[in-house]
């Protein structure tokens, strides 16, 4: 575990909370597919730190996806998976600008809208 903090960080454990949630069981029912989120400090593909957004079971892992392959994967710098997160900048537009990178499902991927994260209470 590097020392770097991550802002990811505390997004993911409040989604991990939210998945336990009412509104985050729906959510799972809803969507029933598992991401790997990859996080980057700087440059996507060095140092990051790999997240499992298993939405079949409804929780948040730190670390690899034991159950098999994700059905979609992606990679971010930590400032744009913020920022996605948040609704502040379009999933398609940091695909294309290529602060975002994606590998597994593209139909899966389209489910990972900022939707799923909780609305930020204070970040």
């Amino acid at each position: 575990m590097s020392s770097t903090q991550l802002k990811s960080d505390a997004l993911l454990e409040q989604m991990k909370q939210h998945l336990a949630t009412d509104a985050g069981k729906e959510l799972t029912k809803k969507v029933g597919l598992v991401y790997q989120i990859n996080i980057a400090p700087k440059k996507i593909g060095f140092d990051e730190v790999t997240y499992i957004v298993d939405l079949k079971k409804g929780e948040v892992i730190k670390g690899q996806y034991e159950g098999g392959k994700p059905d979609a994967t992606f990679s971010f710098k930590d400032e744009d998976f913020v920022k996605v997160a948040m609704g502040k900048m379009n999933p398609q537009i940091a695909f294309m600008r290529g602060a975002m990178k994606i590998k597994g499902s593209l139909s899966a991927a389209q489910k990972f809208t900022p939707d799923i994260f909780p609305k930020p209470s204070k970040m």
